[in-house]
């Protein structure tokens, strides 16, 4: 056992609950996904629980066990997109102690996100997608007749409101123009 690692090892621990994900696997906030692959790999790598459970110190192994779990947690939240732009706004601002791990309610919260981006039903998920489509093909009157739809399975979701509202007045907007 290298008595440098050791060191190395209690010292990262003892600041291990001050470092965001991106300081833990030692990459840049604007890494490559690449890039943070291969430092979760290099880091995985140094910290993983396996090559220490022959030690007798049973501290260090626990110091160990607790790094490498941060590592990969790490991993799990920057490799995703969503996740890792998430993560990003968190630490970003101005509650960033409190939002150092991306824990279960950050989760709830992306989820809450997403479902009222997209929508909680699945057929007003369904209807808001086709609304979305006949948009991109400028099918104007289409896409807000989808909208509505929608809005008949989800009165309260505020973005398919939103959209409706879009696609209605490029409707009028298109109907001037012919």
């Amino acid at each position: 056992m290298d008595e440098g690692f050791e060191i190395e090892a209690q010292a990262l621990a003892q600041i291990l609950d001050e470092l965001d994900y991106f300081q833990i696997l030692k990459v840049s906030q604007n890494a490559s996904p690449d890039e943070i692959k291969a430092a979760y790999y290099r880091e995985s790598r140094a910290y993983h629980p396996d090559r220490f459970f022959q030690l007798p110190d049973c501290e260090l192994k626990t110091t160990v066990g607790r790094i490498y779990k941060r590592i990969n947690e790490a991993s799990l939240c920057l490799r995703d997109g969503a996740r890792r732009l998430k993560y990003l706004t968190d630490v970003s601002g101005p509650d960033r102690a409190r939002r150092l791990r991306f824990v279960e309610a950050s989760e709830q919260e992306l989820k809450k996100d997403k479902e009222q981006e997209i929508g909680t039903t699945p057929q007003g998920r369904k209807f808001f997608m086709a609304g979305m489509q006949d948009l991109a093909a400028l099918r104007f009157a289409a896409a807000e007749r989808n909208f509505k739809m929608a809005i008949t399975y989800e009165p309260a979701n505020p973005n398919y409101k939103a959209k409706r509202d879009e696609a209605a007045k490029l409707v009028k907007s298109d109907f001037v123009v012919r």
